[in-house]
């Protein structure tokens, strides 16, 4: 048995800074003997160690940090362990109640607990309210188009107002997109086009089905925005979600799409040029359809391999108190505790925490899929090409419907529960 404890980790300096502190507060009672070792990873990374390198069940990890996308693979591929038992017999404190039902739901699947929420925050438009509000900027704006400059409710007026304050000359960019083809945040942005636009990913019958008008439509105004540069970062298709994140905190970015997490972050971290100066909206919409937000969050779980369970579920309490969620929050992250988001501390320090609940009500779900990790790779793919080529969107449709209509075939006669699909598939 290793004398270390290891933890894999999403990459982003919050979560990083946060579990370190939490394992010195816990080990300082436990006295474990153990010495804390996190691995970081990149999205892809993490996912590739922990399902395709078996880093759950081979005992190279004690606990990891998995995203809600993962779970019905987690689920099929037994690789984490069922907490049910431990948190009947051990509670954190206010547990279930502590939590809003949209930040336990997904990790229980046929009445096992495969993880607990660590790190929250739907997505929603954050923008710079000292831009917007800005007299100057409003004169200009409306001698321009003829209208008041106001938050964006429409995609349309999104793209117009980038347009506005593209300014790369003074190291501003009137918005930029999380393009780096990781199957993350390329499958959210075209999730939240379809939505809004009515639009669904799947059939009647529960069947993948891209060939929609709706689809079309998402992925036909990505590509404009995408490729239009007099409104989008140069750098969109190198930024993940914290690379995106970051280009905000530096101030060169008017407005985005992105994790309620980074005006969080853009909120309490050192280095922020935007702090005081942002606000959140609901994300756009096509007309005479509504806003849609998307709940994805972070939970740790406790790998079957680990060698000691017991000790790796008291750590798990122990983030999940009062203390170590502010603490998590207070650092840069989201903590998920309804206290943490009530706490006058962390709303002085982030205004915006008013404002999360809110977020969650029109909050949706991708669907919860054993082949879910295969199915966003085919998404990937298809988002790219549009943001890259300038082939026919049809065509790309249609591509992408074979390939998931291959895989669905694949995974009805094999069985949904065979095991943990590749990323790469």
């Amino acid at each position: 048995m290793h004398q270390s404890f290891r933890i894999a980790v999403r990459e982003f300096e919050p979560f990083e800074s946060a579990i370190r502190r939490q394992w010195e507060e816990f080990d300082a009672l436990a006295h474990s003997g153990l010495a804390l070792e996190l691995k970081v990873f990149d999205l892809h990374s993490l996912y590739r160690a922990l399902f395709e390198e078996n880093g759950l069940g081979s005992g190279e990890f004690d606990i990891a940090f998995i995203n809600t996308d993962w779970l019905a693979a987690a689920h099929a591929a037994h690789c984490v362990v069922d907490l049910a038992p431990f948190l009947s017999a051990n509670q954190p404190e206010d547990y279930p109640s502590g939590w809003t039902p949209s930040l336990l739901r997904l990790q229980s699947i046929d009445n096992s607990v495969l993880g607990v929420p660590y790190h929250d925050g739907p997505e929603c438009l954050i923008y710079r309210k000292d831009l917007f509000l800005d007299p100057e900027e409003q004169r200009n704006y409306a001698r321009r188009f003829g209208i008041p400059l106001r938050i964006p409710e429409t995609w349309q007026e999104f793209h117009q107002i980038a347009r506005f304050f593209h300014r790369p000359g003074q190291r501003l960019w009137g918005t930029a997109i999380a393009g780096f083809p990781d199957a993350h945040n390329t499958v959210y942005d075209f999730m939240l086009q379809l939505w809004t636009r009515g639009g669904s990913i799947l059939d009647a019958d529960g069947v993948i089905c891209f060939r929609t008008a709706a689809a079309a439509e998402a992925l036909e105004y990505y590509r404009s925005l995408m490729q239009d540069r007099e409104a989008v970062h140069p750098e969109s298709l190198n930024f993940d979600s914290v690379k995106l994140g970051q280009a905000f905190v530096n101030g060169e970015i008017a407005m985005m799409v992105n994790w309620f997490g980074f005006a969080a972050w853009a909120e309490t971290c050192a280095e922020s040029r935007v702090r005081g100066k942002i606000d959140l909206g609901a994300i756009p919409h096509a007309p005479g359809h509504p806003s849609a937000s998307l709940n994805i969050y972070w939970l740790l779980v406790i790998a079957t391999g680990c060698p000691r369970p017991d000790l790796a579920y008291r750590f798990v309490r122990h983030c999940l108190s009062p203390a170590m969620d502010k603490l998590l929050t207070l650092a840069g992250a989201v903590g998920c505790r309804k206290s943490t988001w009530n706490d006058p501390e962390v709303r002085s320090n982030v205004p915006h925490f008013r404002r999360l609940e809110s977020l969650h009500s029109e909050a949706r779900e991708l669907p919860r899929r054993a082949d879910w990790p295969a199915i966003a790779t085919i998404i990937d793919h298809v988002v790219h090409q549009a943001a890259v080529t300038r082939d026919p969107i049809d065509e790309l449709l249609n591509q992408a419907d074979r390939k998931a209509a291959k895989l669905q075939g694949q995974s009805s006669s094999q069985g949904m529960g065979s095991g943990c699909p590749s990323l790469d598939a």
